[in-house]
């Protein structure tokens, strides 16, 4: 007689149930706005950033993005962020910044894929930490370019200061 085992598939726990973890785990307040959905907030240094994160099964997906809390107005403001978003986003490696159109709100988004789901929870976490890093990184650029009249490798050079040796 022959035995036929059949390996059932291991059960991977939802990307936003292991992103749900990891934020719990850093004592971040977070809202669950159903099973693919999951908004947080995170205090930085410069403002509070609030991350959505959203689950496509469909494309096997996370998506992450985040607006600043400024809006653009005018014209002239646009076109000065507008060459600020090509100077930073040609430095990121990962993720990008945009300008919506409709309301004028700076937002960084990035999306990761994960065939059949299969995410960990180290992947999730390093999502959420590149994400806060750029935004971190990035946000007094474009308050020096909104407020403070600066051009994008002036705001970029003000913000970005890479202290070399030890103090």
């Amino acid at each position: 007689m022959t035995v036929i085992h059949q390996d059932e598939p291991a059960h991977t726990p939802h990307p936003i149930d292991m992103l749900e973890r990891t934020v719990e785990e850093n004592g971040w307040a977070f809202e669950r706005a159903g099973r693919d959905e999951l908004n947080l907030s995170v205090a930085g240094r410069w403002s509070d950033h609030h991350f959505s994160f959203s689950w496509r099964e469909d494309l096997q997906s996370l998506h992450l993005s985040s607006a600043f809390d400024m809006r653009i107005t005018d014209s002239v403001r646009r076109s000065h962020v507008a060459d600020l978003l090509m100077y930073v986003n040609a430095r990121l490696w990962i993720g990008h910044f945009d300008l919506w159109p409709e309301d004028g709100t700076i937002v960084f988004r990035h999306a990761m894929i994960f065939p059949d789901a299969r995410a960990s929870a180290s992947q999730c976490e390093a999502l959420l930490n590149l994400a806060l890093e750029a935004c971190e990184h990035y946000y007094p650029a474009f308050q020096f370019v909104l407020w403070g009249g600066k051009s994008a490798e002036e705001a970029v050079s003000a913000a970005v200061l890479e202290c070399a040796g030890q103090a």
